[in-house]
């Protein structure tokens, strides 16, 4: 069994995890046009949920912070760009490309611009007073999560709210017997990229450097003269804006949505965050891509199973790796 297992390592070890459970989907399902439709599918919203869930994987990994208000920041997201959209619709449905990806930027940017400030307050004035204290922290942030779909209630009504879509998103490439969503092909570039300027700018600069000296020693960082609680503020504020961009890119992804938004997303984001490793870009992205394709593979196999197929994944992934797929090395 150890060779195996030293066999398995030297494959690709984890990151083969995807590969193997669609090489099994495939062979349940038999269908090669079903099959790839379903994968295409699975790798979206596995992107998708990963900008959800790598800001809330940052701030609990790194800054050990329990933040169940994050669901605020992806419904407010998704509530925001509905309304841009909405006040912006007739640019949408022009026929100029330009136009309507044009409001399409406008209303990201308005998401991504209140998730930094949203992400800003909320660090400043609810979590700072609780660090070190998860007690506190679950308690106060939960209050947040409620107080947020209360407050979108005030705002936006019960009311499920449409969103709508450029035109050049809308519709399917169709490929022999394959129908491949534009939109999906978008959302999976999207959180690649998002992904790949994680990544980079955690591993390959200096304040990505000064992030993951603060969290292993913050007292020594500080008397070399840098203030890691700002950089602990900048860290919340990106991973409030990713959260918020998630939860736009989920609302154009569903073209429906209601205030209950993000508290649903957020079971499955912080499956994620736990199979992942916390802490871990890499991890997160592994984790996020892992559970769009079970939840796709289930719900076509066995629909019945769908909605419990996600914990039946977190117990069988912490049994094998208890610390997640690819914890963050400290």
């Amino acid at each position: 069994m150890s060779e195996l297992m030293k066999f398995f390592e030297r494959l690709g070890g984890v990151n083969l995890l995807p590969v193997i459970l669609a090489v099994i989907a495939f062979a349940l399902i038999g269908q090669p046009s079903s099959f790839a439709t379903l994968t295409i599918a699975g790798l979206a919203m596995g992107m998708m949920v990963f900008l959800m869930a790598s800001g809330l994987s940052l701030v609990f990994g790194m800054m050990d912070v329990l933040n169940f208000g994050h669901a605020a920041f992806i419904s407010f997201g998704a509530f925001i760009a509905a309304s841009v959209l909405a006040g912006l619709n007739g640019w949408l449905g022009a026929d100029s490309v330009f136009l309507s990806g044009l409001a399409f930027a406008l209303a990201f940017v308005a998401a991504l611009t209140f998730g930094l400030a949203a992400g800003w307050f909320f660090e400043t004035v609810v979590i700072k007073p609780v660090y070190r204290d998860h007690l506190r922290q679950i308690l106060i942030t939960m209050g947040a999560m409620i107080v947020e779909e209360q407050i979108i209630l005030a705002i936006w009504g019960g009311t499920p709210i449409a969103v709508p879509r450029p035109h050049f998103l809308e519709g399917a490439w169709i490929i022999g017997d394959v129908s491949i969503e534009i939109y999906r092909v978008f959302a999976f570039l999207l959180g690649l990229i998002a992904f790949v300027g994680l990544y980079m700018a955690l591993n390959h600069t200096r304040i990505g450097l000064l992030i993951r000296a603060g969290v292993e020693n913050r007292e020594m960082v500080e008397t070399l003269g840098f203030r890691v609680d700002r950089l602990f503020v900048a860290v919340f504020m990106v991973g409030s804006a990713l959260a918020a961009l998630g939860g736009a890119m989920w609302g154009g992804y569903q073209t429906l949505i209601t205030p209950a938004l993000g508290s649903q997303m957020m079971i499955i984001v912080f499956i994620v965050v736990i199979i992942g490793g916390l802490g871990s870009i890499g991890g997160t992205l592994l984790g996020a891509i892992t559970v769009g394709l079970v939840t796709n593979y289930v719900g076509f196999l066995a629909p019945k199973m769908a909605l419990a197929s996600n914990m039946i994944l977190m117990t069988a992934i912490l049994l094998w790796r208890p610390n997640g797929l690819r914890p963050a090395v400290k």
